[in-house]
């Protein structure tokens, strides 16, 4: 079986009736990650792709800002761990210091202050229309092959204008994002002319890992919150959200998404 899930025995009642069933549920795995020697955290994660987390956690977080930055990767699958070796930002363990992790999915960080990000504001010349987001949107839902399995996980892609590039599923949405990035850093990706489709909330958290990796444009089949609609304003971020039965909310730099039938 697919390591990634397992069948559990549940109990289903369906109004009178009552049986005993075989169950598909996704498995949820720690992945600690050490950056030169130190330990810096444990993330709850679906467990493929570690490597990518791994970097993409550590480029969120400021410890990383380019391939240049990694020296070595290795995943111990047996032990559960990825050690990531390279040059350190000195800047990143004070303001990893300053935020708090979250429990709902995964590991998340907040930022008290937008400031703490020290991340350049996104200035790409980058347009894309509307029905171009809806079939990406689309294509992503095609794909997500563990969620129709499980229910239990969130997915989120890189995309081009006209396809999806790279397309990850974890039971984390930030993990989702993380891995995407790492993979975006490892293969020295492009990402101004780049858009992250994703199935979870937008949240600051979100925003910020997006804006902090160059990428113009998100947008979600879920809901922005507050914080992040207005980092994203700050950032030249734009937040597309509810993206689904033909329409979508544009919270920020509108001018990037062209209606329908605009050229």
């Amino acid at each position: 079986m697919d390591p990634r899930y397992k069948q559990v025995q549940a109990v289903r009642i369906r109004e009178e009736a009552v049986e005993i069933i075989e169950d598909t549920v996704v498995t949820e795995s720690p992945l600690t990650v050490y950056f030169n020697g130190e330990e810096l955290v444990t993330l709850l994660c679906t467990w493929e792709y570690t490597d990518e987390l791994a970097v993409g956690f550590l480029h969120s977080e400021g410890f990383i800002k380019t391939r240049a930055d990694i020296d070595d990767i290795r995943v111990d699958h047996k032990n559960g761990t990825v050690t990531v070796t390279g040059r350190s930002a000195v800047i990143a363990r004070q303001t990893f210091l300053k935020r708090y992790i979250t429990t709902g999915c995964g590991k998340g960080t907040s930022f008290y202050h937008l400031t703490d990000a020290v991340i350049k504001p996104v200035a790409a010349d980058f347009k894309v229309a509307s029905s171009e987001i809806h079939a990406l949107m689309l294509q992503a839902q095609r794909r997500s092959d563990l969620f129709k399995t499980t229910g239990g996980v969130h997915s989120s892609a890189i995309c081009s204008r006209n396809e999806i590039l790279f397309f990850r599923e974890d039971i984390g949405r930030h993990n989702t994002v993380d891995k995407l990035i790492g993979r975006c850093l490892l293969d020295d990706i492009e990402t101004g002319d780049k858009i992250l489709i994703t199935t979870g909330r937008i949240s600051s958290e979100i925003l910020i890992k997006t804006a902090n990796t160059g990428i113009s444009v998100i947008a979600s089949r879920s809901a922005p919150t507050e914080l992040a609609v207005r980092h994203a304003g700050d950032l030249g971020v734009t937040v597309a959200a509810f993206v689904r039965g033909g329409r979508m909310n544009i919270y920020t730099h509108h001018e990037r998404i062209m209606p329908r039938g605009e050229k």
